[in-house]
């Protein structure tokens, strides 16, 4: 027999504003036991160092996360120039230093270069498994990590500001995969410099915003059942670049109890066209009855076939 999960069967997705210092498995262990949750899970990891916006998906939830991670992401994080350390960011070890302080007008000048589809070679402390083993894991042990390059996303890069000569101030928009730690080793290297990321914040993450968080001293203030009113956005949420068809209750019916819908009329036939001009490229589709969720499924032919059921 299943061991029954503890907690209460909540359903949604919550947007956290993750704390430096904290991993993010803690601090979605956090949320869990504050809304005493049945089960949760997140949408895209945030180092330690970094904060802001961390997706928490909770109950029937978490069976969106995959398409969470794909969403697009934004940063706005700081590079400290003259300094290149084991970990691309301010909390590994000083290896190469260099006196050169980019201008504005060369950072302006770098930036177009890394726009569009790159190649990003990941940081040495990543937690990418060579051999089956965590490269953090080798690095760590001071052994060089052969990491092939990735080809990654960089939609917009912006330069903010530079505070002081040894600091710039970016925001990055960007595809999933992206290290920013790699983006301001490279952009150091090409500036003729070495850098690395003093400051990280992630202030969105596909649909969720900065204006949707909520800090874990906020969240263990409120009362439970008011924190789960008030905060939690729907499933669907997560979904926003899928289609959506509208079941009858007989097809709602069919796809909960994991059998695929025929849809074979002349209405049925102008539903799938509008479907196959929409669908991603595995077909996926968020299949509604009444307006809830009833299934993440996918276009096969004449048929919606279910992909996972959402119980609510």
């Amino acid at each position: 027999m299943a061991r029954k999960r503890k907690g209460q069967p909540i359903h949604g997705w919550l947007v956290l504003d993750k704390p430096v210092g904290l991993s993010s498995t803690r601090a979605l262990s956090r949320v869990r036991h504050l809304l005493n949750a049945e089960k949760a899970g997140h949408g895209g990891t945030l180092d330690p160092l970094a904060t802001g916006v961390l997706p928490i998906a909770l109950g029937e939830a978490t069976k969106t996360v995959s398409y969470a991670m794909e969403g697009a992401k934004t940063y706005r994080f700081t590079v400290r120039w003259g300094e290149r350390r084991t970990t691309d960011d301010r909390e590994g070890e000083v290896i190469d230093t260099s006196a050169v302080r980019p201008t504005d007008a060369a950072i302006a000048a770098a930036l177009p270069g890394f726009l569009g589809t790159i190649e990003q070679v990941p940081p040495q402390f990543c937690a990418l498994k060579v051999d089956g083993e965590r490269a953090y894991a080798i690095a760590r042990d001071g052994d060089a990590v052969d990491l092939a390059p990735r080809r990654v996303r960089i939609d917009r890069f912006v330069l903010v500001g530079q505070p002081d000569p040894d600091h710039a101030v970016f925001e990055v928009d960007c595809g999933k995969g992206t290290y920013v730690r790699s983006l301001a080793r490279d952009l150091a290297e090409a500036l003729g410099t070495v850098g690395h990321v003093a400051e990280l914040r992630r202030t969105r993450v596909g649909r969720f915003t900065a204006d949707h968080a909520i800090s874990l001293d906020d969240l263990a203030a409120m009362e439970q059942g008011a924190a789960v009113e008030r905060l939690l956005l729907p499933i669907e949420t997560a979904l926003d670049d899928i289609p959506a068809l509208a079941l009858t209750e007989a097809e709602a019916h069919r796809l909960k109890h994991g059998q695929p819908v025929a849809l074979i009329t002349r209405q049925d036939r102008d539903r799938l066209k509008a479907l196959h001009g929409s669908a991603g490229e595995d077909g996926a589709i968020l299949a509604l009855f009444a307006g809830r969720p009833v299934a993440l499924a996918r276009v096969e032919g004449a048929e919606v076939r279910p992909v996972r059921v959402l119980n609510l």
